[in-house]
């Protein structure tokens, strides 16, 4: 079932706040259950905690378009000799599928944008499956660029 948008974009995606965190986390879910993600709720309602808490880590921005949570989109931060300086990751981006289609996307990753060039980001880094032609369409357009490298990933938590 698609959803009409009948707001401004602008006046629909604010900062997360620690109230949002369940939310969030249903959201989370949602994404990992659509890709076939491990997931372990505890351990993301504790991330998602943080990371709303502790802005050194990154941000959060969610989509509330009607009054529930629609989407939301995550800034990790880091730093990078190659960049030389401050760089960030668009950790997740999630819209619901009834969403889909309405630039709720679109607003997020802008959101997120202007935050990442208002903390000195110097470049942003993100991953995205090779088969979600329509999430690879939106970082294109949003100016994101494959440089035909392979992100490696080696989990220390286990």
């Amino acid at each position: 079932m698609s959803r009409e948008l009948n707001v401004d974009l602008t006046d629909c995606i604010r900062p997360a706040r620690t109230d949002d965190v369940a939310g969030i986390v249903a959201l989370v879910r949602d994404f990992y259950a659509e890709d076939e993600y491990p997931f372990d709720e505890a351990r993301t309602a504790e991330a998602v905690a943080r990371l709303v808490r502790e802005e050194g880590l990154g941000r959060v921005w969610v989509a509330e378009p009607d009054g529930g949570l629609a989407g939301y989109v995550a800034l990790t931060l880091g730093f990078s000799l190659e960049y030389m300086g401050r760089d960030g990751f668009v950790d997740d981006l999630y819209v619901r599928p009834e969403w889909r289609g309405k630039g709720l996307g679109t607003a997020l990753l802008e959101a997120l944008l202007d935050e990442a060039r208002n903390v000195g980001v110097k470049a942003l880094h993100l991953e995205v499956s090779r088969d979600k032609r329509g999430a690879q369409s939106l970082y294109r357009r949003a100016g994101f660029e494959d440089h035909d490298r392979m992100l490696m990933t080696r989990d220390l938590t286990t």
